[in-house]
C-alpha cells in the first residue's frame, strides 16, 4: 500500500470521519456510521478510491 492520501486531504478525512462518528454516537442516524470509512482512510494515508481511479493527493509519492 503506497500512501496516496496527504495533507490537507488527510485532516478533513479525520475530522468528518469523527465528526460523522460522534453524530452516531449521539442519535444520529445509522448512516453517520459510515465516518468510520474516512477516519481509517485519513490516519492509515491511503484510499483505495483513489488507487482505482489514479489519484494522489500526497505529494511524497507523486514520483
Amino acid at each position: 500500500m503506497k500512501t496516496n492520501v496527504g495533507g490537507i486531504d488527510k485532516i478533513i478525512r479525520i475530522l468528518a470521519g469523527v465528526a460523522l462518528i460522534a453524530w452516531a454516537l449521539m442519535g444520529g442516524p445509522v448512516w453517520a456510521w459510515i465516518g468510520v470509512v474516512p477516519l481509517a482512510t485519513g490516519l492509515l494515508g491511503w484510499c483505495p478510491a483513489y488507487t482505482l481511479f489514479g489519484m494522489n493527493t500526497c505529494p511524497l509519492s507523486k514520483k
